[in-house]
């Protein structure tokens, strides 16, 4: 059904149709005929045509978010929030990553300008060329759990977090607290250190380099920083990780080295995902509001002028979620 069907079926011109269905603030027409029009709408099951309409307001109705890898549940937490936050917006979300050896710069010439409104870029899925390539194009873009140049990005309180999680093994009084870290180059894993040397101090104790272990956001990374860890002279008593994914890792490396959790090592990880009540033993998390994330990026990339500079942190609600992985260290 086409503009031309509704107007005929109602009775009107053309023009009062397509501004009811642009809700034109200006449009002067009695209430029966505004009713005439929408009744129409309804019966004929009309639906505006994308293309036509984003040509007369040059906005395509679609916002693109490229992420680093499917299948860590983190980036499903960001995808939800935002697909929701499009919706209410009546955009469509695209998304894309480089799980399977994409990159960022064929997401980029595929949803270039005309395409998409904007592009949302999550954690370290772009590098600088490619930056340098969007800001040639002038295409609105903003970088999502990941500080960078150009000063646009939203992120949430990560040294806040990592703070949450390591007093609160202070408080159970341990003081041989290691840490497994995320990859280097990432601006998360950064800032999840710096909170915890500061829990350290603040609770008194000094940092030990080798109770530091860089790892990544796989299980399997943080089951080989674990290893590591365990195979010092002094191992932890307890262990601050840096993501919920790699927790898993180390779990499973404590068990092969025949310590129980939480008897002999205490565990702690950023991130409450669903998995993380169902660990054996369940873990303790600092939830992160990771949907929330989502759903500001989207709101700031369609709300803020595109030239000028973005920092935004989302901390709200972040909160320790105790379980079965922590407790007073061993006597």
């Amino acid at each position: 059904m086409t503009l031309a069907d509704v107007a005929r079926r109602a009775g009107v011109d053309k023009a009062v149709v397509s501004r009811v269905v642009n809700n034109d603030p200006l449009l002067n027409i009695r209430p029966e005929t505004r009713a005439r029009v929408l009744a129409a709408i309804k019966e004929l099951d009309y639906r505006p045509n994308a293309a036509a309409r984003s040509l007369r307001t040059t906005r395509t109705g679609t916002v693109g978010l490229f992420i680093p890898d499917f299948a860590n549940p983190v980036y499903a937490e960001i995808i939800t929030g935002a697909e929701t936050a499009a919706a209410a917006r009546d955009c469509v979300l695209m998304v894309g990553s480089s799980t399977a050896g994409g990159s960022a710069r064929g997401y980029l010439d595929l949803l270039g300008p005309g395409r998409v409104d904007g592009l949302l870029l999550a954690g370290g899925a772009i590098t600088d060329e490619e930056q340098a390539v969007l800001a040639d194009r002038g295409l609105p873009w903003l970088f999502v759990n990941r500080r960078g140049g150009g000063g646009r990005h939203v992120v949430l309180a990560d040294g806040l977090a990592a703070r949450i999680a390591v007093e609160h093994l202070v408080e159970l009084g341990h003081r041989r607290i290691a840490h497994v870290g995320g990859p280097a180059d990432a601006d998360t894993a950064q800032r999840r250190r710096d909170g915890y040397a500061a829990a350290l101090r603040a609770g008194g104790l000094a940092e030990d380099p080798r109770l530091i272990v860089q790892g990544d956001y796989e299980p399997d990374g943080g089951a080989r920083a674990a290893h590591r860890l365990l195979d010092g002279p002094e191992p932890p008593t307890a262990v601050f990780v840096a993501n919920v994914t790699a927790a898993i890792g180390v779990l499973s490396a404590l068990q092969a080295h025949g310590l129980s959790v939480p008897d002999q090592v205490s565990v702690v990880a950023v991130h409450d995902l669903p998995l993380a009540a169902h660990l054996v033993p369940p873990l303790t998390t600092v939830r992160m509001p990771l949907q929330a994330l989502g759903a500001r990026a989207v709101e700031l990339l369609l709300s803020a002028p595109a030239d000028q500079p973005v920092e935004e942190v989302v901390r709200d609600p972040i909160e320790l979620v105790v379980r079965h992985s922590t407790a007073p260290p061993p006597h």
